[in-house]
């Protein structure tokens, strides 16, 4: 039998012999295909199996452009960033994915052929449409046109030698499959609290609206320019009879995202009072009542719609997690000068700015999500002190953005069990805001208080309205995407963002820079900056001070990103297995 590496055939039934506390698993030993599948309960255990392949800490390790990690908001360079040219011989992403579908189409095959009941796992059977349309969507967001699987392949199937479908019908699948799952789907509030983690209906609304979004502004933005002819090169532009328009899709994910703000049930995390301001910071390292100061725990938090969960005691995340993210989040100057100040203004407009004086004094009158996310010796309190001193090479700050509380001692390294956020609360509004700004080219002052002043009103800024924005001089537009930046950081956001805004050859291509190192404590302070350390040297900015040199981390001499990296190769064992895969333009 010839080795099948497209998809493979070894996972027919992976079903994970968890607690019943956590996410109500049954466990499940020597259970063959031909004995399961006759009751409820076995859809339900089936089902429940699927979660374990949603994106989380232990499914997207080692995907570093997943986490943003090497962005033009990220100070530690990446090669996905730079531009990468390299043709993989295989990539996870792409096996794995597929394996997965095989479980998911599992499922529907046998809710096909189940005898009892159709209503009696409806549920479970909607659960299966929803994690169909998420790893097609997966797929198509890293490869562009894939081959659609809705069927259990064996070594026979034709689909094993199939070529790529496009991405507008892969696109139509995961819409197709989306409406079956929410149609069948629980809504939030009649998920048991044992359970809360499932995907509701409002789950799957919310990332329809979020797909939708993606797939219209690419649409828009993009273009056909990374499709290839479907006949030398990539999967063609071939559109289904009856796709949707671009305008088409930016509607619906606008009324998707005011359905789920409306009526889903959810709200923001907002701490402020008992977390001294630290809510954007004790949100993503949430667990018991010992992850912060305040005791609170993961039942209080209502903003994550999908997230994979995880849980002390049944499913760590077996990953350095919180070592990972304080050393390769550290920011970029470019992203530390995005953040306002507490009057609503950029650090060129506010007299708040304090400048760059010493470390400290930027993170003065700002935005609380600016020391949320990121410290200097003097904000770190009883968190492990990060590295200010620019001897080595460093970014000059860290980041504790899903670093955990008191790291070593309340958890330790492969311990960390927060749960990792796929969409929440916080997106949604912002979904709603850009697809407004699509639709219409502005927002009237009642949108923008339902939205993104939500969202800003816990970072400590005051809201905005037109009238502000025409007053300091402020696109909403641009306000918009800044927002998307500063509260998705980390997120699995930006390069998507920046590849469906047709911003990333700019962006991606330029000097990365660090700290400024003139006229502060840095200047001329062996013990606190050494020149040696940065071969590249430094370049004169722009900043509220006049041009001041910054380190130079990784220039634009090293930095090459084209609209051939929007979309990542087609690694070499597919092209092998099936001859009728053809490449991505520009490999």
């Amino acid at each position: 039998m010839r080795k099948i590496l497209y998809i493979s055939l070894a996972c027919v039934l992976l079903l994970t012999a968890c607690q019943d506390t956590y996410l109500d698993l049954d466990p499940q030993d020597s259970i063959t295909e031909a004995a399961y599948y006759k009751t409820p309960e076995h859809f339900k255990s089936a089902s429940n199996d699927l979660y374990f392949n949603l994106t989380g800490w232990r499914t997207l390790w080692g995907g570093v452009e997943y986490f943003d990690f090497g962005s033009d908001l990220n100070g530690l360079t990446q090669d996905y960033g730079r531009g990468h040219d390299e043709i993989p011989q295989s990539d996870d992403f792409w096996t794995n994915n597929y394996k997965y579908l095989r479980k998911v189409n599992m499922v529907l095959q046998k809710a096909e052929e189940y005898e009892g009941d159709a209503s009696e796992i409806e549920e479970y059977v909607a659960t299966a449409y929803f994690f169909r349309a998420f790893h097609h969507f997966f797929l198509m967001q890293r490869f562009g046109g894939v081959p659609i699987v809705t069927e259990v392949l064996d070594v026979n199937s034709e689909s094993l030698t199939s070529p790529r479908n496009s991405r507008y019908e892969v696109f139509a699948q995961i819409l197709a499959d989306l409406d079956m799952a929410i149609g069948n789907l629980p809504t939030e509030s009649e998920i048991a609290e044992a359970d809360k983690g499932k995907i509701s209906k409002y789950a799957a609304m919310a990332f329809k609206a979020k797909a939708l979004l993606f797939e219209g502004t690419w649409e828009m933005n993009v273009g056909n320019s990374t499709d290839g002819d479907g006949v030398s090169a990539g999967a063609g532009s071939n559109k289904p009879s009856g796709y949707m328009s671009t305008s088409e899709m930016i509607s619906e994910a606008n009324s998707l995202a005011k359905n789920v703000m409306d009526n889903g049930g959810y709200s923001l995390w907002n701490h402020n009072e008992e977390l001294d301001n630290l809510s954007n910071l004790y949100l993503f390292n949430l667990e018991d009542a010992g992850s912060n100061p305040a005791g609170l725990e993961k039942a209080s938090n209502n903003e994550f719609i999908l997230y994979q969960k995880f849980d002390y005691n049944l499913y760590q995340s077996r990953k350095i997690v919180s070592h990972v993210f304080g050393g390769r989040g550290a920011p970029s100057r470019k992203f530390m000068d995005m953040f306002l100040c507490a009057d609503g203004k950029t650090i060129y407009d506010s007299e708040l700015f304090e400048g760059y004086e010493t470390c400290a004094s930027e993170f003065q009158n700002r935005d609380y999500r600016m020391t949320s996310y990121f410290a200097d010796h003097e904000t770190w309190d009883t968190w492990t002190p990060g590295t200010l001193e620019l001897l080595l090479g460093s970014v000059g700050w860290s980041n504790r953005k899903f670093y955990t509380y008191q790291y070593g001692s309340y958890r330790a390294q492969n311990e960390e069990s927060y749960d990792y956020p796929i969409i929440r609360l916080a997106e949604v509004y912002l979904i709603y805001a850009e697809t407004l700004y699509l639709m219409n080219g502005s927002l009237t002052d009642a949108q923008m208080a339902e939205s993104i002043n939500l969202i800003k009103a816990r970072a400590g800024l005051p809201g905005i309205t037109n009238a502000i924005l025409a007053d300091n001089g402020m696109d909403i537009w641009e306000e918009i995407k800044r927002e998307r930046a500063v509260e998705l950081y980390l997120e699995n956001s930006r390069y998507f963002d920046l590849k469906r805004w047709a911003e990333a050859e700019e962006a991606l291509s330029d000097d990365i820079c660090g700290p400024i190192v003139e006229g502060n404590e840095y200047e001329g302070n062996p013990d606190l900056y050494n020149p040696e350390a940065y071969p590249y040297g430094t370049k004169k900015i722009t900043t509220p001070m006049g041009d001041l040199d910054a380190v130079i981390v990784d220039p634009s001499t090293v930095r090459n990103f084209q609209r051939m990296h929007y979309l990542f190769p087609i690694p070499i064992d597919q092209l092998d297995l099936n001859e009728n895969l053809l490449q991505n333009p520009g490999y």
